[in-house]
């Protein structure tokens, strides 16, 4: 069996996550569990530190990397030790290369597979859906991250809370950094605003997590009621006019609470009654969702109840309709969707908002005929069994006035209504009971069910085929628009479907989701067989993987499902709740390939940037064996040259030209040993094992080292950097590369007579270092080129090397966690500029 996962959720570093999980750990010796600390980090905290005191420790995964040791969980070690629960801390760490797995996630997902139970910790800056934010908020990029997905599958999620001036207070008197970190720590990343700004996303995020905690906590307990956890609004779209008004009144229900969530629906009726302006609902949706709602479609043939099943099923609160449309006439013969649906609200809260459309009719196309459902037949028969008895009774006064004829037809007429209205057996019923009551009062002799006159029978049975055929034809017709208006509203959820993928919401999950929501269904899972299949393994769990799935109680296998549809030897989309119709479950069909394709393309995208690596190594590759056959045969070549001639004895030299040979040889061995510097570094770059040492770098070190490293071409570079700027975050030496490449780049390209500025500057939490000439500059749209390796824009002069003094310094900056870009000189030329974090 799986083993459970827990998890410790904080808003920043120093909130106490660690210390936390900790002490869960001694809870759980103290009483009696097997628990074991897999991986932790202390940070130097002494009150951490004591926790971990007598407690057994699974020895770390030593591992050698860029020359320098790291410490790693060992996964292997903790598997086969089995404990009952292990502490694994930084559930977001990123792995040393050469470990099992590249994130600390997988390792624990591993252990999970293996029966054991983790308790883990993460900060809410390290999940990929707020990390952007988080950024924003900051202005530090967050390097490592989890995968939400992974977080909440955790079966439990514990808030570690803490006040921004508690944590402040917590950061001054040294319980999370050392000393000299303190002032630095408290004036950029743990300022007020963005500890308050990440403890309300580390709130809201858990906040959505408990309220699918509480969905399923509904489902698995069968509560159908209305729970004011949290305030949801639902309003209900037709594709009217009016929809606008309804949407930005919701908008203005929900932002009286703050959290408050809206949700459009519109119900499609498979008896075609309720079809809508698509223009309009796409318009409605649009607006929905740029105010931060979400358009969802459902399908049902009474209105009210869909309304109400939805918005149960969401746990609404409020529910918005608009007044009806219908005349008053109409109204009098039913209470209409807004009266019936707040008759049978409940606990839901109904809101009719007016509009101008209110009261002035629907606007819909003329039908011929009716769908036949269950109060048309009703009302059909209605009127068969009462109308022709008070036909007759009205008929009976001007017998000896209107002539047989002109009485057939009236009776004609009421049988196409009856059929108008019930269809064919009403109308049927109708056209027999009319023919017996013309026979009895109407034709000669009456009051007998003999007929006189033979054109009297005829007419009478041409009036009972009449009336057969024209029930027929309108019941045919009656049957047709209902399958047509069927089909539309099967369209119409594909078509919303579909929209979603292009979109780009094509996550399996979401997909499932919209799936589950159009149908009422409890859960909606596609599942993916392990192995060959064999007969009894559609009831065997471990024959199968979720690979996603959407509501409470998913399937494990297929032989849970109310309704599966067999995709292909390997993929099952399984759906529990109901059993589906079979109009039904030709949509889901639909759908279930689609599912399939959507899950063909995020394999193949993986798969893709898996091999995309390995494209840019080839391609690296074949550059080296030109760089080797043409760039650094040149610089040989020179050297050679010069040492073969000093060597011959044929020529007698002058201490002149022994000088200007030996300047020569070295010269082109210099140029030989740059380029191979600038060969190995690349594909250092290329392959990921360029070795770093990040520390604190003072500029006014740097840079003059810098201009020294540049040889007589010092001369044309003036600088003018502040002693006042902070110290960056970098390597000196690679800092110190980039600089001199960027410099003697310059200068090569600037006019004689116009030297080379280098200067800096502080902005927000980083420092830039510019590098600016004079030269011809590059056009915009050549920026990114010139930054490729092997690249001499324009491929004028093969002597200037092979095109990787550029491309080698944007690498090395980023390794660093800088930025390398360039823009125009104001005037003509180029400035490179490079931004690295402050330390």
């Amino acid at each position: 069996m799986r083993g459970r996962l827990r998890v410790y959720l904080g808003a920043a570093p120093g909130v106490g996550k660690t210390y936390a999980m900790l002490g869960e750990g001694r809870r759980g010796l103290e009483r009696g569990r097997d628990v074991v600390v897999g991986f932790v980090e202390t940070h130097g905290r002494p009150r951490t530190a004591t926790l971990l005191e007598g407690m057994e420790i699974i020895p770390r995964r030593i591992l050698v990397h860029r020359g320098a040791t790291f410490t790693e969980l060992d996964v292997d070690a903790l598997i086969e030790r089995a404990p009952k629960v292990a502490l694994i801390d930084e559930l977001a760490h990123t792995n040393v290369p050469g470990s099992k797995n590249a994130k600390r996630w997988q390792d624990i997902d591993e252990i999970l597979d293996a029966g054991i139970n983790v308790i883990s910790t993460v900060n809410i800056q390290h999940l990929e859906s707020v990390n952007d934010v988080v950024e924003q908020i900051t202005g530090i990029p967050q390097r490592e991250t989890v995968p939400d997905e992974v977080v909440r599958r955790a079966t439990q999620i514990e808030l570690v809370d803490m006040s921004p001036e508690a944590l402040r207070r917590r950061m001054a008197h040294g319980n999370v950094y050392a000393p000299e970190k303190v002032d630095a720590a408290l004036s950029n990343y743990f300022r007020v605003g963005n500890l308050t700004a990440l403890r309300e996303l580390a709130l809201l995020w858990v906040a959505g997590k408990v309220d699918d905690q509480l969905d399923r906590y509904r489902t698995d307990h069968g509560i159908a009621g209305t729970w004011e956890a949290r305030e949801r609004v639902v309003v209900a779209l037709t594709g009217g006019p009016e929809g606008e008004t309804l949407v930005r009144r919701a908008v203005r229900i929900a932002a009286r609470t703050k959290g408050a969530d809206v949700l459009a629906v519109h119900v499609t009726s498979a008896d075609g009654l309720a079809g809508g302006d698509p223009a309009n609902l796409a318009r409605q949706r649009n607006l929905v969702e740029s105010m931060g709602g979400s358009y969802h479609q459902v399908v049902g043939n009474d209105i009210p109840q869909a309304l109400l099943d939805f918005a149960r099923g969401v746990n609404a609160t409020q529910l918005v309709l608009g007044a009806s449309r219908r005349g008053r006439f109409a109204q009098v013969l039913s209470r209409g969707v807004g009266v019936e649906t707040t008759a049978r609200s409940g606990t839901i809260d109904v809101h009719l908002v007016t509009h101008e459309e209110a009261k002035q009719g629907r606007k819909r196309p003329k039908r011929s005929g009716a769908a036949l459902n269950k109060k048309r037949r009703l009302s059909g028969w209605a009127v068969a069994v009462a109308g022709m008895p008070l036909l007759t009774v009205a008929l009976l006064p001007f017998r000896d006035v209107i002539s047989l004829p002109s009485e057939i037809l009236l009776f004609l007429c009421l049988v196409v209504g009856v059929a108008l209205i019930g269809g064919m057996w009403p109308a049927m019923v109708a056209a027999v009971g009319g023919s017996l009551l013309l026979n009895w009062f109407f034709t000669p002799p009456v009051h007998t069910w003999t007929i006189a006159d033979p054109e009297n029978f005829l007419a009478l049975v041409v009036f009972v085929l009449v009336a057969a055929a024209v029930s027929t034809i309108v019941d045919l017709a009656a049957r047709r628009t209902r399958e047509a208006a069927r089909a539309r509203a099967d369209a119409e959820a594909l078509s919303t479907l579909a929209g979603h993928v292009l979109r780009g919401e094509a996550a399996l999950p979401s997909l499932l989701g919209r799936l589950r929501e159009t149908f009422g269904l409890d859960s909606v899972t596609l599942l993916e067989r392990l192995a060959e299949p064999t007969p009894d393994d559609q009831a065997e769990p471990r024959a199968w993987r979720i690979i996603a799935t959407s509501g409470a109680k998913p399937c494990t296998e297929p032989a849970m499902a109310d309704t599966d549809v067999q995709i292909n030897d390997r993929l099952v989309l399984a759906a529990r709740g109901r059993l589906l119709d079979a109009s039904d479950r030709r949509v889901l069909e639909a759908f279930a390939a689609e599912a399939a394709v959507a899950l063909r393309q995020e394999r193949l995208q993986r798969e893709a940037e898996q091999a995309k690596p390995l494209a840019e190594a080839d391609k690296m590759r074949t550059a080296l064996l030109a760089a080797v056959s043409h760039d650094l045969r040149t610089p040989l070549a020179a050297a050679k040259a010069a040492v073969e001639s000093l060597r011959s004895h044929d020529v007698i030299w002058t201490p002149e030209d022994r000088d200007e040979l030996l300047a020569t040889a070295d010269e082109s061995l210099d140029r030989l040993d740059r380029l191979v510097e600038n060969l190995l570094d690349m594909s250092r770059l290329q392959a990921g094992v360029l070795g770093l040492s990040l520390q604190p770098v003072a500029l006014e070190e740097v840079i003059p080292r810098a201009i020294d490293d540049l040889g007589p071409m010092r001369d044309r570079i003036e600088g003018n950097v502040p002693f006042a700027l902070p110290e960056i975050q970098a390597d000196p030496a690679l800092l110190e590369r980039v600089l001199v490449n960027l410099m003697a780049n310059a200068v090569r390209y600037s006019p004689p007579g116009h030297d080379v500025l280098i200067n800096g500057s502080r902005h927000d939490d980083e420092v830039e270092i510019r590098v600016v000439d004079r030269g011809p500059g590059i056009p915009p749209e050549d920026y990114e080129r010139v930054f490729l390796p092997f690249q001499r824009l324009g491929d004028r002069d093969n002597g200037t090397g092979v095109g990787l003094g550029l491309a080698l310094s944007r690498g090395l900056t980023e390794a660093m966690g800088g930025t390398l870009e360039p823009e125009e000189t104001p005037g003509g030329g180029l400035t490179m500029t490079v931004r690295m974090p402050i330390s």
